[in-house]
């Protein structure tokens, strides 16, 4: 192997292994790039020769750092690398980042110090996406992400009412979702977990004292904010939960049930849908937007839902007077 020393591939290989963590011994190099250590060490003063600061780390074992902030000679990149920076810089529009310029010149910007191969691959690279209607300011996200990095509190103004008292948080986490970016933290008027969103928020800066996180009521932010969504504390679960037989093929309702539940086949024209919502009508109304014969399976409250429901559908059936609307 060392007869391709200073071959391209191995070169992007080193540089890829060197960015994806602190610290590799000189060994753990060789044996992951099939080469010896001698030839890892003649790969590692090109790339510094690339002006790329690779520092050698003392111990038993050796190794090599990518030092931090290092400054980008011309840049190497594989071609997943380049296919990855293309689609992420032109999904910025998605996001609700208000970044969409600058996101559009980092694309030229990275495009102009590429081998011609992959700047003909990036400019292949062409979609377009439904731009997110909710910008948050991206200085807004970079003041809140590092309130939540350093652990220290947060005051902000919220909403267009500026007459109230600015909110006083221990901001937890940053949570992207559906669309939108929200603020998880500890209210501590409230006393109580809170969640804001992003776009509402002016921060006050500078920010107040540390202070020691508090555990949350759920395993994670990303499941405490799915499980708010559904009305429920701490689990990323609906309050109602019901099965129901539609009669339809399953592939006919699978697509349409999404995350809030699961469609299992009984035969060629009928399915078992289990399925969630916010209240036991909730699911009737559903299942009902498929329009055919289904019946209850259970719990007993959904069938009980179902007939409150079937008779406030007769009451509406019947005929009456058409009631005077005031002009």
């Amino acid at each position: 192997m060392d007869a391709m020393t200073g071959s391209p591939s191995r070169m992007l290989a080193l540089l890829s292994l060197l960015q994806a963590r602190r610290d590799w011994p000189g060994q753990v190099l060789a044996d992951r790039l099939d080469v010896t250590t001698r030839t890892v060490r003649r790969d590692v003063e090109r790339l510094r020769d690339l002006g790329y600061r690779i520092t050698a780390v003392k111990g038993p074992d050796g190794g090599y750092r990518l030092a931090a902030g290092s400054e980008l000679p011309p840049l190497l990149f594989d071609d997943e690398q380049a296919v990855a920076i293309a689609v992420a810089l032109q999904s910025v529009p998605t996001t609700g980042i208000d970044i969409d310029e600058g996101a559009a010149r980092a694309l030229a910007t990275v495009r102009q110090v590429m081998p011609s191969r992959l700047r003909h691959r990036v400019d292949g690279i062409r979609f377009t996406g439904v731009e997110n209607e909710t910008r948050v300011d991206p200085a807004v996200l970079e003041a809140v992400s590092a309130a939540v990095r350093d652990r220290r509190m947060l005051r902000f103004d919220y909403g267009a009412d500026r007459e109230r008292p600015a909110r006083r948080t221990e901001p937890h986490a940053v949570v992207a979702r559906e669309g939108r970016w929200y603020l998880l933290a500890w209210d501590l008027d409230a006393d109580d977990w809170r969640t804001f969103r992003l776009d509402r928020m002016s921060p006050r800066i500078p920010t107040g004292p540390e202070f020691t996180p508090r555990p949350l009521p759920a395993t994670d932010a990303e499941t405490y904010l799915a499980a708010r969504a559904k009305g429920s504390e701490a689990e990323d679960r609906w309050p109602c939960v019901g099965e129901l037989i539609i009669e339809l093929p399953v592939l006919d309702v699978a697509p349409w049930i999404g995350r809030d539940g699961a469609v299992e086949p009984i035969d060629d024209a009928s399915c078992l849908v289990t399925v969630g919502s916010w209240s036991w009508v909730g699911i009737l109304a559903s299942i009902a937007r498929f329009d055919a014969p289904f019946r209850v399976v259970g719990p007993p409250t959904l069938a009980e839902a179902a007939s409150t429901l079937a008779a406030r559908f007769a009451a509406a059936s019947a005929p009456t007077d058409r009631p005077r609307v005031p002009r």
